[in-house]
């Protein structure tokens, strides 16, 4: 390697300064990984059914149900879309700087992608529940969208919500509840059947690939950024909780007027995949004010957490099975007491990401993606 073309690698390797950072990306970024972290833990700790079906296990008193129908009106995919709308800007993001500097964007990114496909298989080999797989197969999708319009992102994303809703009816009024929805709903000894499991992967992989495109076309149209006036983010905020709020209510009172039958399973989950798009842009809206306004310390942790998404997520998994999975018994504790678990993660984790960023230039897993992706040693101490 010739002199020039080690400088150039060096500057195209570079960290991102503070200066070239977009704040909000990493506000949005922070919240939405502590967000997944209360939906996760449900996987933790309790049996399979359990997530989609708030009376099946973990629902043992009144505060458990509180704290079950609160994470599935405000939560429940609610911020893995927030997650998956920042994969999405993260994408463009990445492959611009990299066209900037003179690099293959696209080479680059899909090299960057297939080591995430690494990461994320060892991670399912831990735990059933990654999103990293998804994140990294649907990649060269977004690659070939970036520099599309946002319309037409937009009219992609919401195809890719409305084909997952359309799913989960067809696959309700095409199956037996009684013997197909197994370990989705009714039995974590007994597997879904071939339709329930098609209509799952469809649906899970179709509302991550939608909000990601999502996300690609609110950086084009620069909203994600936090670049809007606040007047339009509280606007977006009232249009989002409006649509978005009511039909996720709907969605758990047709599941509790039908005492949580599996003849509404699928069905009465439909609500809430509609209400996800609206709820997750209302808080992107909300945390865009919040970012506006003066610094705070607080600002500045929440940021770090965004910043070290990636050690942050994998280390939810770990502390996650340790303790819900190891240090009690699994399927013993209540969803309230699987909360407390939370808020001590959400502490722990907004405690040291900051602190950490202050001597470091990475989060640990952060360094070794970059270390992998440009096949060279970078330096991580400030």
């Amino acid at each position: 390697m010739s002199p020039q073309q080690s400088a150039d690698t060096t500057e195209t390797a570079a960290p991102i300064s503070n200066a070239q950072r977009i704040t909000n990306l990493d506000t949005v970024r922070g919240i939405a990984t502590l967000g997944i972290l209360v939906m996760n833990s449900v996987s933790f700790g309790l049996p399979a059914p359990a997530y989609f079906n708030l009376s099946f296990a973990g629902s043992d008193n009144w505060l458990d149900w509180v704290v079950g129908i609160a994470g599935e009106i405000f939560i429940d995919q609610k911020t893995m879309a927030l997650f998956s709308m920042l994969f999405g800007a993260g994408i463009v993001v990445f492959a611009d700087r990299a066209e900037a500097k003179g690099r293959r964007p696209v080479g680059l990114s899909l090299w960057r992608n297939a080591l995430l496909l690494v990461i994320g298989l060892i991670h399912s080999e831990i735990w059933v529940g990654d999103i990293l797989v998804v994140y990294a197969v649907c990649s060269p999708a977004l690659l070939l969208m970036r520099k599309r319009s946002a319309r037409t992102l937009f009219v992609a994303g919401g195809v890719c919500f409305a084909i997952s809703a359309l799913a989960l009816t067809i696959t309700q009024l095409s199956i037996d509840p009684a013997t197909d929805l197994g370990q989705y709903w009714a039995d974590e000894n007994v597997p879904m059947s071939d339709i329930v499991g098609v209509m799952f992967i469809l649906g899970f992989g179709g509302r991550a690939l939608g909000a990601m495109l999502i996300g690609v076309g609110l950086f084009r149209s620069e909203i994600i950024q936090g670049q809007r006036p606040a007047a339009y983010y509280r606007k977006m905020a009232r249009i989002g909780f409006g649509i978005g709020l009511p039909l996720s209510i709907l969605g758990v009172i047709i599941h509790s007027v039908n005492g949580w039958s599996g003849d509404v399973a699928l069905i009465g989950a439909v609500p809430n995949v509609l209400a996800t798009l609206p709820l997750a842009l209302g808080y992107l809206a909300v945390i865009a004010l919040w970012n506006q306004r003066p610094e705070t310390r607080w600002h500045e942790r929440i940021r770090a957490v965004g910043r070290m998404a990636l050690t942050n997520y994998l280390t939810q998994t770990l502390l996650g099975l340790l303790v819900l999975d190891g240090l009690f018994e699994f399927g013993s504790l209540g969803r309230s007491q699987i909360f407390v678990f939370i808020v001590a993660v959400w502490v722990l984790q907004v405690a040291w990401s900051e602190p950490w960023l202050r001597h470091f230039r990475f989060g640990p897993f952060e360094w070794v993606w970059r270390v992998a992706t440009y096949r060279r040693l970078q330096p991580i101490r400030r």
